[in-house]
Parts: C-alpha cells; sequence; structure tokens
C-alpha cells in the first residue's frame, strides 16, 4: 500500500547524488510506489498546536544534475502524513533542537525517522558517551585546565565541536603542541558550546569505518581512508571510500549498541569506529548508504524501508 511521505532536507536542488543518503531513501520510497513531498525545516509552522509546512511534490531519478521534478507549493498538514523522514544535515543547534520540538507534536501518529525525541536527547557525541569502555580516552569540556590535564595525560588529541558535522572544526593538537592556545582562542570566540576531546589514534590512516545500522542491526559499512595530509576521514572532506566487512570487536559493539538504538526509535543509525573504537554514534542525518552500495555491498535503503512498513504495520 502506498505511504504518505514528507522529506524534511536541505534543498534537494544543491545534493550531491553521488553520497547523499537521503535520495538513496528517496529513490527506493518511489520504486515502492509511495508519494513523497520535500520541505525545510524553516518551512513548518505550528499554529493552534497543527503543524504544518510548505512543501513540494517531488519525483528524483538517478541522473546527475537532473535528479528531480518539483511540483507546486502548497501548505499541508503534517499528521496527515504516513512517515516524515528527519533528514536535513547538521550542525545540531537550535534550529535543529526547535524542529524535533515541532516533529514531537505528530509523532508517533505520523512516524518519524529517527524518532524527533530521541535525536534531540542523543546528539552524536553526546549518546556514544553512553558506552565508555568502547571508546577511546574521551573528555566533554570547555575548561581549559582540564584540557590541559587531559592532554598532558594522553598526549596527541583531536578536538571537534560538540555539534558540528562532516569534520568541519576538526583538528589534531599534540602534548607540546604550542597553537594549542591559539587553537583554544579561536573555538572559543567561536561558540559557547564544549568541545569533543579525544586521544588521537593513529590507525585513523588506516581508516575510519562508518557501519550503518537499522533497527539496531548492523546492516553493511564502508570504510573511509583520509587524504594525504588529513586525519579526517569524511568523504565530503577527501576520504576515499573502501569495502569492508566487520571485525570480532566491531560486531561485539554493534551488539552492545544496538538494542538501545532500537529502543529509543533510532531506525538509521551510522556509527564510526577507528581501531576497534566506538568515536561517534550519528542519529541526525547518516549518511553512508551510496558508498556502500556503490562499492558493492547492499542497497541498504531497502532494508530501512522494510524497517519503517513494518513498524507501520505495512509489511
Amino acid at each position: 500500500m502506498s505511504l504518505r511521505v514528507a522529506v524534511q532536507m536541505d534543498p534537494i536542488e544543491k545534493i550531491n547524488i553521488t553520497g547523499d543518503s537521503t535520495f538513496a531513501l528517496m529513490l527506493e520510497a518511489q520504486a515502492r510506489g509511495h508519494d513523497m513531498v520535500v520541505y525545510g525545516p524553516e518551512q513548518m509552522s505550528l499554529k493552534d498546536n497543527h503543524l504544518t509546512a510548505r512543501v513540494r511534490p517531488v519525483r528524483v531519478r538517478d541522473e546527475k544534475g537532473n535528479h528531480a521534478d518539483l511540483g507546486a507549493e502548497t501548505r499541508v498538514d503534517l499528521a496527515t502524513f504516513d512517515v516524515v523522514l528527519m533528514r536535513q544535515d547538521p550542525p545540531f543547534d537550535m534550529n535543529y533542537t526547535t524542529a524535533t520540538h515541532l516533529l514531537d507534536r505528530i509523532h508517533p501518529k505520523t512516524l518519524v525517522v529517527n524518532d524527533p525525541t530521541s535525536v534531540r536527547n542523543a546528539p552524536e557525541k553526546i549518546l556514544v558517551n553512553e558506552f565508555p569502555d568502547l571508546m577511546p580516552p574521551t573528555l566533554v569540556s570547555r575548561d581549559r585546565q582540564e584540557i590541559e590535564d587531559f592532554r598532558a595525560e594522553h598526549g596527541d588529541l583531536v578536538m571537534k565541536p560538540l555539534y558540528g558535522n562532516g569534520g568541519a572544526g576538526v583538528f589534531q593538537v599534540g602534548r607540546e603542541d604550542e597553537n594549542f592556545n591559539g587553537f583554544f582562542d579561536l573555538f572559543a570566540g567561536l561558540s559557547r558550546e564544549p568541545w569533543m576531546i579525544q586521544k588521537f589514534l593513529p590507525a585513523v590512516k588506516a581508516g575510519d569505518k562508518r557501519i550503518i545500522l537499522v533497527e539496531g542491526i548492523a546492516k553493511g559499512a564502508l570504510n573511509r581512508v583520509p587524504a594525504a595530509g588529513d586525519i579526517r576521514a569524511n568523504l565530503v572532506r577527501g576520504g576515499a571510500g573502501q569495502a569492508t566487512d566487520l571485525t570480532p570487536r566491531e560486531k561485539e559493539i554493534c551488539a552492545r549498541i544496538g538494542p538501545v538504538l532500537k529502543e529509543r526509535g533510532l531506525i538509521f543509525v551510522g556509527i564510526d569506529v577507528i581501531d576497534g573504537n566506538l568515536t561517534e554514534i550519528n542519529v541526525t542525518s547518516p549518511t553512508g548508504l551510496r558508498g556502500i552500495k556503490r562499492l558493492g555491498g547492499l542497497d541498504l535503503a531497502v532494508d530501512i524501508w522494510d524497517a519503517i512498513e513494518h513498524r507501520l504495520g505495512r509489511s
């Protein structure tokens, strides 16, 4: 049976379909005969406790530069849809947080993927801290002395914006790095949030593995190798994707965190693992579907839509 699907995303005209997981989900939804509309979070309105959005019907095709046909814009009640895919990219700022509050008004009668309350309570660099024994040594702080003590204990560090994405603002700092004070002052002036600080793992040069979990079950993975002269393996930062399998340690990590993800309504999750260390749990707008399929893996958009339809009692 056809579903009514609303996709909350960044402007579809501007996406790079080569690596865009939202586009992969849309291709599969269309193949199943579901009706789709698209809109951005800035097009939502809440009036008299009714959540509406200005949406445009969309048809997609896997053709770079000609990948979407959009219809006329109308305002609709989002509660009339079966599914809303919350797929706008971070940063996880107050705009993102507000979007989760608004979508709480219609979920779960309208299934929001991922659960907006869980997304709000579990941004990528916060949820992961529930599993400290699976992680490298990690500190979340903006206290200079605490960070200095952590650097003295662990040596080379990686510092990341707590609510960033795509490798932006990520840098490595050594135990004796004289740039540390400059970095600290710069980033302290740019935001009021803490950083995530982790012990640097040299094995990142061999790859930062993105593992996709659907309903808490590992379904596929992509090894991302940083470009020369960079520690960031993100594909949008020049990292190269490689086909890969899961190690016993990675299977152990997935088995530990999987039930928690499923219980919280986090249907589509991407985790990052370096040398057997869990570094992030991505729940906002995970990527990796197109890369895994392109390198000979399964089309995991199929698994995600199977899970969505099962939750709706349509499978």
